[in-house]
């Protein structure tokens, strides 16, 4: 198994996404998506169990890897945990931790990897922060002792290209793939985004001087105007686990 994740990586929400989540992570998985974190830990231990299993099949496809946000890796063997514990963590072949500042960074141990957040304001976890910004993301990644991931409202190529330039090794994206219209052609934007500044030469400080304070650099295209969310800000609240805009309660799209 890989050691770590990279590149872009899916953060799973069914209640933010417009359609089936299996059909969102295949989208994401055709528009060169290769990791994705499995949420949803609302729901009981056997939907998710069956809902890992659909996403294992669709990331095999194309080689990718699912990892499973909490201790339960729900079958498999990797697994991404709260900042909260446990520690040491659960000896698994992949292992994450959520981080926020250098003392939690500090603590890692055996961990594989790690996502360091806010890094932008999120809308999906408003007044979380204050955001990290690129500095300040660029300053605890040089204190990992492992990878990073950057977390926390990245929605546009721009906000991926100043991530990628700050040395994560990838970006956590949530809501601009689950609100999407197309989340194919939204993946593919924001991965080829990435994968352009990774293979750039290294930034000088001017360079670096430019998305210091917003996080965006002026000179870079701005199609990712069209990756925000077009589905509403809140996070609906409805009685049972069931999908939006779905007539009958469904958790992959037809169970």
């Amino acid at each position: 198994m890989p050691r770590g994740p990279s590149g872009v990586v899916l953060l799973t929400d069914r209640w933010q996404a417009g359609r089936p989540l299996t059909e969102v992570v295949a989208g994401a998985v055709a528009g060169g998506v290769r990791w994705v974190v499995l949420r949803e830990k609302d729901l009981p231990r056997a939907d998710r169990v069956a809902i890992a299993a659909g996403l294992r099949s669709i990331l095999a496809e194309a080689g990718g890897t699912l990892v499973v946000a909490g201790l339960d890796p729900l079958d498999g063997d990797a697994v991404h945990l709260p900042s909260a514990g446990p520690y040491p963590p659960p000896r698994l072949g992949l292992v994450g931790r959520s981080c926020h500042s250098r003392p939690e960074l500090a603590r890692l141990t055996t961990e594989d990897y790690a996502t360091l957040s806010p890094v932008f304001s999120s809308r999906t976890k408003p007044g979380y922060g204050p955001p990290l910004r690129p500095d300040g993301l660029r300053e605890l990644i040089e204190a990992s002792p492992v990878p990073v991931l950057a977390l926390g409202g990245v929605e546009t190529p721009e906000h991926l290209h100043a991530c990628a330039a700050a040395g994560a090794a990838g970006v956590a994206v949530l809501g601009a793939i689950m609100r999407a219209d197309d989340p194919t052609e939204v993946a593919a934007t924001l991965t080829a985004a990435f994968r352009s500044t990774v293979s750039s030469p290294p930034r000088t400080a001017e360079d670096r001087a430019e998305v210091s304070g917003t996080g965006l650099r002026p000179t870079v295209p701005t199609e990712g105007s069209s990756l925000t969310a077009r589905s509403g800000h809140g996070r609906p609240q409805p009685p049972s686990a069931t999908m939006p805009r779905s007539p009958t309660p469904t958790i992959l799209g037809g169970r």
